[in-house]
């Protein structure tokens, strides 16, 4: 899977926006959405969001984890975890990306958060580095990948596979008492 995609996902998560229009009820594929009323907040997807804040359509209202403080916590708790924390959104990292490039200024401290979510991107990342180095290391068969989120598993996915089809590769083929005929190339 491709970073864009995973970000194509993000962009159905919802939102609270404020908007300064008057519109009732739209019926889409996905479900309705509105009625829409101006100064009063309602929920929409993210990619909707956007396009609003893009025609200055609406206010948007940031998700409540992206707070400095929270931010903060959450950026604690995990460099102090050996495991891998819960994070406040499946899609922490993509609708930080989103909101901060396309909303910035209805977000208080955006450059704050922005810092926070990559610092906590990065401990992330470098446990998951240390996690399948060890993991490699020790021949195991298989791993658990409690509360990582769809783009740190995309993130070395494609590595670590590769990696696990190179060892079972080279253990088939150092299995005692096959023939020369049994191996891959």
């Amino acid at each position: 899977m491709e970073p864009a995609e995973a970000e194509f996902l993000a962009e159905k998560e919802l939102v609270t926006i404020v908007p300064n229009f008057s519109l009732d009820r739209i019926h889409l594929i996905g479900g309705d959405l509105g009625p829409f009323n101006p100064g009063l907040p309602v929920e929409v997807p993210v990619w909707l969001a956007i396009n609003l804040k893009q025609r200055q359509k609406c206010r948007l209202i940031p998700p409540e984890w992206m707070d400095v403080e929270k931010l903060e916590e959450i950026r604690d708790q995990e460099r102090k975890e050996d495991t891998f924390t819960p994070m406040p959104s499946p899609y922490y990292m993509e609708l930080t990306k989103l909101l901060l490039n396309y909303a910035s200024d209805n977000i208080p401290k955006a450059d704050e958060i922005r810092t926070l979510v990559k610092d906590t991107w990065d401990t992330r990342i470098a446990k998951l580095r240390l996690s399948a180095d060890s993991f490699v290391r020790q021949q195991e068969a298989h791993a658990k990948l409690d509360n990582l989120t769809l783009m740190e598993i995309n993130t070395t996915g494609t590595f670590l596979t590769q990696a696990l089809d190179h060892m079972y590769k080279l253990r088939t083929n150092l299995q005692p008492g096959e023939s020369a005929h049994s191996q891959d190339f």
